[in-house]
């Protein structure tokens, strides 16, 4: 599916559940649609503040939750003090630069397995898993 039918497909959906479509809201949904990068409030702030001078990083968080509420996004916390958010919400992992924060999609089959072992030897209901690869990303490499 190419981006103009995902956001076309993700205003529909919030539509259905009844969210107002503003301007702003296109803005930052399109925004997370076409980056490939997985970016905080404040990445999606400076992006767009020339182009909505008006919008604030309130509004910017403020529709991310939505988005995140409507499971059109997923929130990525890596222990740091800023969450980055991933507009791509089927399985798949994250690599993360231990030097510049960098973090790159990847993909590979699902660990279900791994989550049935789990709940079977530790009798715990499991409902998710996530797995995390840290290393050094090509453009740090090249600055050592």
């Amino acid at each position: 599916m190419d981006a103009n039918e995902q956001f076309t497909d993700s205003i529909d959906a919030l539509r259905k559940t009844g969210v107002r479509i503003t301007p702003q809201r296109k803005a930052v949904l399109k925004y997370m649609i076409e980056t490939e990068e997985h970016p905080t409030a404040d990445d999606i702030f400076k992006a767009l503040s020339s182009e909505y001078p008006n919008m604030s990083v309130a509004t910017i968080y403020n529709n991310l939750k939505l988005f995140k509420d409507t499971g059109l996004v997923k929130e990525l916390t890596y222990g740091d003090s800023s969450s980055r958010f991933d507009f791509i919400t089927d399985t798949h992992y994250h690599i993360i630069c231990s030097n510049c924060g960098k973090i790159t999609d990847f993909h590979y089959p699902g660990l279900e397995e791994v989550e049935q072992l789990a709940g079977s030897v530790t009798e715990y209901d499991v409902s998710h898993h996530r797995l995390e690869i840290y290393g050094l990303c090509p453009e740090c490499r090249e600055e050592i």
